[in-house]
């Protein structure tokens, strides 16, 4: 390695909900260096969620979050002049910023009006175990499961 390591920042916690998650989370949400607009989606979604499920919407959020969370994925290996699809664990702070992701860019292509009920209608089909981002984690688990056979290529 040329460089050392990037230091990891320090993330504050969300001033209304006191949590980390939420910060990274905002972060994600966020375009443009518009955090105030991105707060007030998530605060707003997460208010359209405690309303529809009639049950703590940040707990809601963060079941939601779990169900969507991958466990393993499929890496692009060459080996031999073919390439194989082989499953690998992923670290516990990429698990998440990929469920953060998925949750994100699956609720922009809903079809609600405006996005804090795009959000919150996928954090609440996320949190039933159902919706676009906790079917994309089924796929990826179903990848990796279906090339199990490889994974003795693991680097």
């Amino acid at each position: 390695m040329r460089k050392a390591r990037a230091k990891k920042r320090v993330l504050l916690p969300d001033p209304i909900y006191n949590d980390v998650l939420v910060t990274r989370f905002l972060n994600n949400l966020m375009y443009d260096g518009k955090k105030n607009t991105a707060s007030t989606i998530f605060h707003d979604a997460v208010a359209i969620v405690a309303k529809r499920t009639n049950e703590d919407g940040l707990e809601v959020w963060k079941k939601a979050l779990a169900n969507v969370t991958p466990q393993v994925e499929v890496r692009s290996r060459r080996v031999g002049g073919s390439t194989f699809q082989i499953p690998s664990e992923i670290r516990p702070d990429r698990k998440v910023s990929m469920a953060m992701k998925w949750l994100i860019s699956y609720s922009r292509k809903r079809n609600e009006k405006s996005m804090a009920q795009k959000l919150a209608g996928e954090i609440v089909s996320a949190a039933k175990e159902e919706g676009a981002a906790f079917k994309k984690k089924e796929d990826v688990h179903k990848m990796a499961e279906a090339n199990k056979a490889f994974s003795h290529f693991r680097f």
